[in-house]
């Protein structure tokens, strides 16, 4: 019986070990992506325009029709890199199908990829969210540009706090400013004009 005691504390000791290894690595994993969210702000926001992370996605809604052709090829293979798009400039929106925010702002963002088709490259990366959920919501709000599937490196890379986040880089694959939260006309056609002007 004394056996069965020190095996069953044993186990629990253990047990208790391990949740804490968890937790320790869940807290310091959100503050390592609350420091690169903050770090890639401060390089935006000072105007050194960081390089956007060249991360490789799964594309999930292969709308081409506003991108320039001679990108289109890079969305046909069903995965797409950043580094694809090189020589135009890019509105990355993060987003999710359960966000409200993202769904008020969806129009807006397809009629900017309207106004703007061939001359900027729209693209959706859809966070922690079902595959068939994602594409119910595309089809809904009539998503006329590539969407792609986020992995976790993508958004710790980027350093999202939250949703909707809206990256814009220019042609050389550096961000040129952010905007967390939901779109407005005003500050998407300021962030894409400046995009386009580097």
């Amino acid at each position: 019986m004394p056996r069965m005691h020190s095996a069953l504390r044993l186990s629990a000791t253990l047990l208790v070990l391990v949740l804490f290894a968890l937790l320790s690595y869940r807290i310091v994993h959100g503050l390592s992506g609350a420091r690169a969210a903050a770090r890639l702000t401060r390089a935006i926001t000072s105007h050194r325009a960081p390089p956007a992370p060249n991360v490789r996605l799964s594309v999930i809604w292969p709308q081409w029709g506003t991108w320039p052709r001679p990108l289109r090829a890079a969305a046909r293979r069903g995965t797409l890199r950043l580094g694809d798009l090189r020589g135009y400039p890019v509105v990355l929106n993060f987003w999710a199908s359960w966000c409200s925010p993202c769904q008020r702002e969806a129009a807006l963002l397809a009629s900017a990829a309207k106004a703007q088709r061939g001359r900027v490259v729209f693209v959706g990366v859809d966070v922690n969210d079902l595959t068939g959920d994602a594409r119910h919501f595309l089809s809904v709000h009539h998503v006329p540009y590539v969407v792609v599937h986020s992995k976790s490196s993508i958004t710790t890379r980027f350093g999202l706090i939250g949703l909707p986040e809206t990256f814009y880089v220019d042609r050389n694959g550096r961000i040129q400013d952010v905007t967390r939260g939901q779109l407005s006309s005003a500050a998407l056609a300021r962030a894409v004009s400046r995009a386009s002007q580097n």
